[in-house]
């Protein structure tokens, strides 16, 4: 007993708890080792682990010495380059909470995330919006960075990082800290903020580096937007945890999407299906590269065709994957069995190992084989972000409603079946009809609106809108169309306009969207909507 109380006490070292130094155990093994390939810059820039840890040292140093404090929330809109990580990661390092923000929102609710997320500074690279630099001006902040064209009154990002010390010695934090805080739609139609903890996204890398390993030779190549929780998760925190690499590319092109896929010999990547549909139609490039280094494809953010999944790995000649989660819930529960069985087309995965699933009727009895999936695991959100009623429906005893429809087969085998409201997916991006038709009701020549999905060759589903013009307008479909794209997001703005004397209503005097959807399909007649994106 006297020995024991004489014993130097333990001290866990701080970065074990901090999502911050995800990255630190490579950068101390293989300093030289390259982690990032950054494409959007002539030549691409090769940053390795110990630049990488240096900078991102740099910057949680940055944030202390601009008078940010642990929980303060910075907000942050860089484009696909290796700053985005540094500063996402290191804010983390000082419990400085990041919020990226998704440069393709409109002005509005730009706005409304930042307030709401109540943002104390911000790293802001112009060219990736025309709108988030005005938000941000608009707002008091104890900082403004910025990369690139720097605003008259902003500091340059490059040197204030280099005039700042290159060692940093992170806080203790809470179990519970935030980590940070991306913002996804919600029901009502703004944005809602996902807390997500550094000991919950943790357990989360720890768990895929358990059951699923990458190894230090694994290259990944992602050139979906680094704010999508998707990419931040499979193509960043899991690589760079396995002290293996990502390529980034500034943003989705076919061409050289496959050329930098086969140049630095990339061994995964994935995207949405929109993505997919795309890629095969270069048919040149796919015969004559050579992409044998790559072990798997992942599809993922929305549902995708079997007859898609055969014909990319027809192209590739490796094995693709169907991929599921969501940012609220970890993000990940399902994934494949690690007993080594195969995944069938068309099913996203068996449940994890740890944490758990279930699913819900719409009685709210547990059912065997279909129904809502909710999830509990240490990954799963703490909460909304100033949503105290969302986290009353959504939240219920440690589990986390998702709102997605599930069937599950005999062996395990989950497959996702749609939504519980009326969201939907076009290429990756969740759209709701709320949003456009609040959108397009500001427009003065519209009276009444309906948005409602419809199918897509290379989307899935996109949408369109059946409006009640004012009286004496004149307004066009392509007048419509072209002030959503000019006011909102352009992956959300509606693809056909149709006009009509009177909505359809139901029983309750509301807009009956099954008649709507009726409407538009046979005014829609033979036209395939998308299919010269396809050909």
């Amino acid at each position: 007993m006297q020995d024991q109380d004489l014993a130097e006490p333990v001290v866990r070292d701080r970065r074990a708890d901090n999502l911050g130094y995800f990255s630190w155990a490579a950068a101390r093994r293989r300093p030289d080792a390259v982690a990032l390939i950054d494409l959007s810059r002539e030549p691409a820039a090769e940053v390795t682990y110990g630049v990488l840890d240096e900078r991102l040292d740099r910057f949680a140093a940055l944030t202390e010495r601009l008078g940010l404090r642990p929980g303060d929330r910075l907000a942050m809109a860089v484009g696909n380059r290796f700053e985005f990580i540094e500063v996402m990661y290191g804010a983390m390092r000082s419990g400085v909470v990041p919020v990226p923000l998704n440069t393709k929102l409109g002005a509005d609710n730009l706005d409304y995330v930042v307030r709401d997320a109540g943002c104390v500074a911000a790293v802001v690279e112009p060219s990736t919006s025309p709108h988030v630099v005005h938000v941000i001006e608009a707002m008091p902040m104890r900082a403004r960075l910025g990369l690139g064209a720097v605003p008259s009154g902003w500091l340059d990002y490059e040197a204030e990082l280099k005039a700042t010390r290159a060692r940093f010695e992170p806080p203790a934090l809470p179990a519970n800290h935030p980590a940070f805080q991306p913002y996804t739609s919600g029901s009502t139609g703004r944005p809602k903020g996902v807390v997500l903890t550094h000991a919950g996204q943790l357990w989360w890398i720890r768990t895929c580096q358990r059951f699923w390993p990458l190894r230090e030779s694994d290259r990944a190549l992602t050139a979906v937007p680094l704010y999508h929780k998707n990419a931040m998760a499979g193509a960043v925190k899991t690589v760079l945890h396995a002290g293996a690499s990502t390529v980034i590319l500034p943003n989705f092109e076919p061409r050289r999407f496959l050329e930098a896929l086969s140049r630095y010999r990339c061994t995964y990547t994935g995207g949405v299906p929109a993505v997919f549909t795309l890629l095969l139609q270069e048919k040149d490039l796919l015969a004559k590269l050579d992409f044998s280094a790559l072990k798997g494809i992942k599809i993922g953010s929305a549902p995708t065709a079997r007859e898609l999944q055969h014909a990319v790995e027809a192209a590739f000649g490796a094995p693709v994957g169907e991929s599921y989660g969501l940012t609220e819930g970890g993000p990940v529960m399902i994934g494949p069995p690690i007993d080594g069985r195969r995944v069938p087309k068309g099913s996203c995965g068996v449940a994890w190992p740890e944490g758990e699933v279930k699913l819900v009727a719409a009685d709210g009895t547990e059912s065997p084989d279909y129904g809502e999936l909710w999830v509990k695991n240490p990954g799963v959100t703490p909460g909304y972000y100033n949503l105290p009623e969302v986290n009353r429906v959504r939240l219920v005893d440690g589990w986390l409603r998702t709102g997605d429809l599930f069937s599950r087969d005999a062996d395990g085998f989950f497959y996702f079946r749609g939504r519980t409201d009326d969201m939907f997916n076009s290429g990756g991006e969740n759209i709701y009809p709320l949003e456009v038709e609040d959108l397009l009701l500001k427009h003065p020549d519209v009276a009444d609106v309906s948005v409602v999905p419809m199918p897509h060759a290379v989307k899935g589903e996109v949408p369109v809108a059946l409006v009640v013009k004012r009286a004496g307008a004149a307004v066009t479909e392509t007048d419509l169309r072209n002030y959503a794209l000019g006011h909102g997001p352009a992956y959300a703005h509606p693809r056909r306009v149709f006009f009509t004397d009177a909505l359809p209503l139901n029983g309750a005097a509301k807009t009956d969207r099954i008649a709507v959807k009726a409407a538009v399909r046979s005014l829609l007649g033979d036209e395939v909507l998308g299919q010269r994106e396809a050909q």
